[in-house]
């Protein structure tokens, strides 16, 4: 043999890729095949197949972009193929480099039952195994002809990721449409030669074993006889049974493979792609599980099984079947793998309640992992969420994409805010559409960081995003990977057994505490500003609709509308998605994403006003209902009433230009500039803005990130920076508390209001932005006469506290990060709060002073757009509301109150009288994030808390009616059977909480 191993290994290459391979399908003949071009968006299966088609020929051109093309391939099978395996080749014009990102197709029967899903990886169906010889072949396949907005070439702007703009160009060539025969004995040998060449090239150089595969695989190519390697496959494979009989050695890494097809719910398609590219996937899913008896396959998102249900029944059917025998697995446990940075406690909590539901509802399977394999980052109330729904592990990826430290652990201990821990995996293998690759399995054993302590690990092994999922060819690798000496061991496993077997050999993992923070992807937390408003604003909508709502349902025999606020929760969690909320898919998903908002908006809003007319009944007196969860204006928690007026606002001239707001509480001097260059408590006799500089800042930056555009921003953005100091006009409000402010830059203005309310301790700053720029970051920037070492920056449930200063690379990263309605910084005894209505991408910078004071300035920027021109070259443009307001003298309770206030105001009616509440707390440490009717329709009222401070507290929450039960629940609304339950007298229920605990209460109503 030859001593060259690089010689072997080349001629391994060649002879596969231009022998063996092509006898994998020795004689073929071409089928007949027209074509029908559906004229708009995709039509039901029965109008499809019996559309009039048009002939059509390999090499012709077809697809507008977007566009559905139901072909009709028909023959016959050659009567001297009888005792033969025979399956029909169907290419569209695939591009195998890329599964899941261009055309594919679902092939059906005559009769609308699907077969199978067409994708760059999987172009055949079998006909027959083996065949009789002269059997009709008719097949129909609805291809769908989306365009390739993603080649991982620089990223150009395209106007492809929208019908409305992409054309009618057609995308793709037709390649090939022949029925062949198929050999079964040539597909086992390259799966031989494909396993044991990838083995060999991971081996050490001077390895033992590597040369006893060398010698055996260059024996099997001498015993092909490449004129007939047909004739002479089986004699190759008999050369290799030797190597391939050798077991793994006893400490040989375990690898759980679970098949699995990541599809984003929306990305480089519409949502109503994905519910085609669900059904392609599962039609393919269940053929293989009827052809592999070993193979397990896990799917995610409820949405997704919902949509299967109910836009493809012939496919439910199937799907129900094999989850029914156990080898298709409903996995993850939420509604969809939304993002997990912006969505609020509610909604956070909403996505395991529908999801957990919807998969107990329907195939009595609880789900005890959260599966979030490409999801953004983990906000650090997480863990709690997730055993509040009754869950207790979690898998992810994607922290193997940050940039600049490496995360030192696989498998741990996730610690939340609350203390609350969750048993953790991050695969080694660094993908979620693993193809079980040599090269893919040994880097999983040579990554795993808990060696000597754990050996098990688990691989989603399969082609995403309508690429076809799992295929054939992973499945015969994982068998021969199975005890194969060299490599880690391969075996099917479904996400459960995996989570099993590695709690068990690890019972004692590290811990991480706090956020588990990307450090890629930050821009997400900006992008698409219209999409992140829509979902804060639909979030604090439903909110105040299941408030008022059940409030009316108890108080005055409303009917609550529990069907309307299941489909509205659900297409608001939907639209979480980890591509659709961050900002980071076409133009399609966003335009469709801003009317979708506006509807749930209307709907939302018709339900709160209905309930609170119910409320108010008959008569002339002015109500404010107050739908924040603490008293407002006099105005109780969740009821209402006749608010208190008090204070009065001084508005004068500033000597040097600008104006001087005075509510007594709080003194505003804005130069002529229309910047904030003084914020004075009076009441602390302290100054809130840093010496020599201004608040209200608005700082423009150029934003081109090095490849991920509406994903990512680069720190090096900050090198360059213009403060945008030019004013228009700046003029006092008509009101006498607010200054108007108008600036031009660029192909942009701003107009902003700042107003100082009587009696209230809060600048609000209104921003309405005409963005017409290209590549550019637009941030808002408060200098704060503060020294802080850290900040608290509200995450579900709680707050999360991120250092100020940049120690470590660690914490260098995070020059962009998440909050939710409120940051807060302080010293002891004095702080600032900066709370929105909207934005959550921020940063928080500490510098010296220059005034030889040797103070420190520390600087709070929220992030209000930006403009990165892929996947949508239109990305931001437009008109665009924010409200911000600075708090001086701010406590964390009055940052937790403020940014309740900001993103709930009050709604105005004319009634009978004051409205009293369900139920009140005593102490504002106690936050409640919902008051509703439970989900089963039995009347009992679910109300749910968390402490909010960051303190162990005790509270008396007061019930407005008669109670008969109560019970403490998880989020699903089932009893905790291992849960204390509070102390009751009467109406009155005494609660002692730890920091940020979360607690769900079920009342029955006597």
């Amino acid at each position: 043999m030859h001593d060259d191993r690089t010689l072997i290994e080349a001629r391994l290459k060649r002879v596969l890729d231009e022998r063996i391979r092509p006898a994998v399908y020795p004689e073929s003949v071409p089928l007949e095949v027209a074509v029908w071009h559906a004229p708009g968006e995709p039509v039901p299966v029965e109008e499809g197949l019996a559309a009039e088609v048009e002939p059509i020929s390999v090499g012709a051109r077809w697809g507008a972009p977007w566009g559905t093309s139901w072909f009709r391939v028909t023959g016959t099978v050659p009567e001297a193929w009888a005792g033969r395996t025979v399956e029909a080749l169907l290419d569209l014009g695939f591009d195998e480099n890329m599964p899941g990102f261009q055309c594919e197709g679902l092939v059906y029967r005559p009769d609308g039952s699907p077969v199978k899903g067409l994708n760059p990886r999987n172009q055949w169906v079998r006909i027959g195994a083996p065949v009789a010889g002269g059997e009709e072949v008719r097949l129909h396949i609805e291809a769908a002809s989306n365009p390739v907005i993603l080649d991982y070439h620089p990223f150009l702007p395209t106007r492809l990721g929208d019908k409305e703009t992409a054309g009618s160009e057609p995308q793709y060539t037709l390649t090939r449409m022949d029925l062949a025969v198929f050999d079964e004995t040539v597909w086992q040998l390259v799966m031989d030669l494909e396993v044991l060449g990838e083995l060999m090239a991971e081996l050490p150089v001077d390895s033992a074993r590597r040369y006893e595969i060398l010698r055996a695989v260059d024996r099997a190519l001498d015993a092909v006889d490449l004129q007939d390697v047909n004739g002479t496959a089986e004699r190759a494979r008999r050369q290799l049974t030797e190597v391939l009989a050798a077991p793994a050695v006893p400490s040989a890494h375990r690898v759980s493979a679970v098949g699995h097809a990541h599809i984003d719910s929306a990305w480089l398609w519409p949502l109503r792609e994905t519910v085609r590219k669900v059904a392609r996937t599962t039609s393919n899913m269940t053929a293989l599980l009827e052809d592999e008896p070993e193979f397990v396959f896990a799917m995610s998102q409820a949405q997704q099984w919902a949509w299967v249900r109910d836009h493809r029944p012939e496919v439910w059917a199937r799907v129900k079947k094999a989850v029914a025998d156990g080898r298709f697995v409903p996995a993850g446990g939420m509604w969809v793998e939304s993002d997990t940075n912006m969505p609020g406690s509610e909604a956070m909590a909403r996505q395991f309640v529908h999801g957990k539901r919807f998969f107990l509802d329907e195939f009595g399977v609880e789900n005890e992992e959260a599966w979030l394999p490409d999801t953004f980052g983990f906000a650090a109330g997480l863990p709690q969420i997730i055993k509040a729904a009754g869950s207790k592990w979690l898998l992810t990826q994607k922290i193997s994409w940050s940039q600049t430290n490496k995360f030192p652990h696989h498998t741990f201990q996730w610690e939340g805010i609350d203390g609350t821990r969750i048993f953790t995996h991050f695969p080694p293998v660094d993908t979620y559409n693993c193809s079980m690759k040599g090269s893919e399995i040994a880097h999983a054993a040579r990554n795993f960081k808990d060696k000597g302590r754990a050996r098990h690990s688990l691989a989603p092994t399969g082609w995403g995003d309508g690429g076809g999922g799992t295929t054939r060819e992973m499945v015969a690798k994982a068998a021969r990977l199975r005890d194969l000496e060299g490599s880690a061991q391969v075996v099917w496993e479904s996400p459960q057994t995996f989570f099993e077997k590695a709690q068990a050999e690890y019972p004692e993992p590290p811990v991480w505490v706090g956020e588990l923070y990307l450090e890629l992807h930050r821009a997400t937390l900006t992008s698409q500003a219209k999409t992140k408003q829509g979902n804060r604003r639909s979030e604090h909508l439903l909110r105040e609709a299941e408030l008022w709502a059940a409030t009316a349902a108890v108080r005055a025999g409303y009917a609550y509308p529990y069907e309307e606020l299941d489909r509205i929760w659900k297409t608001v969690l939907l639209h979480q998605f980890h591509d659709i909320l961050p900002g980071s898919s076409i133009a399609w998903v966003h335009r469709e994403a801003r009317a979708t908002y506006e509807r749930i908006a209307g709907e939302l809003t018709e339900i709160i006003e209905d309930a609170q007319r119910a409320l108010a009944g008959e008569g002339s007196t002015e109500l404010v209902f107050n739908s924040a969860p603490h008293e407002r204006a006099g105005v109780v928690a969740g009821g209402a009433g006749v608010p208190a007026t008090t204070g009065h606002t001084q508005l004068a001239s500033r000597d040097g230009g600008g104006f001087v707001l005075d509510n007594g509480l709080l003194r505003i001097e804005i130069d002529a500039q229309g910047l904030v260059v003084s914020a004075y408590d009076i009441t602390a006799g302290r100054e809130t803005i840093a010496p020599g500089r201004a608040a209200n800042l608005l700082q423009l930056h150029p934003d081109f990130p090095n490849m991920w555009d509406a994903w990512d921003v680069d720190e090096f953005y900050r090198n360059t920076v213009t403060d945008l100091t030019d004013t228009a006009s700046l003029t006092a409000g008509p009101d006498g508390t607010s200054v108007h402010v108008v600036r031009a830059f660029g192909d942009s203005h701003v107009t902003q209001v700042l107003t100082l309310p009587p009696g209230e301790r809060r600048l609000v700053v209104d921003t309405e932005v005409d963005w017409n720029e290209t590549e550019k970051f637009l941030k808002l920037a408060f200098p704060l006469d503060l020294h802080a070492e850290r900040y608290a920056s509200e995450t579900q449930y709680g707050h999360a506290y991120r250092p100020t200063h940049t120690n470590t690379s660690w914490e260098a990263a995070k020059f962009e990060a998440c909050n939710h309605r409120f940051l807060h910084l302080e010293e002891p005894g004095w702080g600032v709060a900066v709370v929105n209505d909207s934005t959550y991408g921020h940063d928080v910078t500490r510098t010296v002073r220059t005034d030889g004071d040797q103070g420190t300035t520390t600087t709070v920027r929220v992030s209000l757009l930006r403009a990165p021109r892929f996947p949508d070259p239109e990305t931001d443009q437009g008109i665009h509301h924010f409200r911000h307001a600075l708090i001086p003298g701010a406590s964390i309770g009055d940052a937790v109150r403020e940014g309740w206030r900001i993103n709930l105001p009050e709604r105005h009616h004319t009634g009978a009288g004051e409205v009293a509440p369900l139920v009140t707390v005593d102490n504002d440490a106690v936050v409640i994030t919902a008051v509703k009717l439970a989900d089963d329709a039995s009347g009992d009222v679910i109300i749910r808390f968390h402490e909010a401070h960051g303190s162990r507290v005790r509270a008396t929450l007061t019930v407005g009616f008669d109670i008969a039960d109560l019970t403490v629940t998880d989020l699903l609304e089932r009893p905790l059977t291992d849960t204390p339950v509070p102390e009751r007298d009467g109406d009155r229920i005494t609660v002692r909480l730890r920091p940020f605990q979360l607690v769900t209460l079920r009342l029955r109503r006597a």
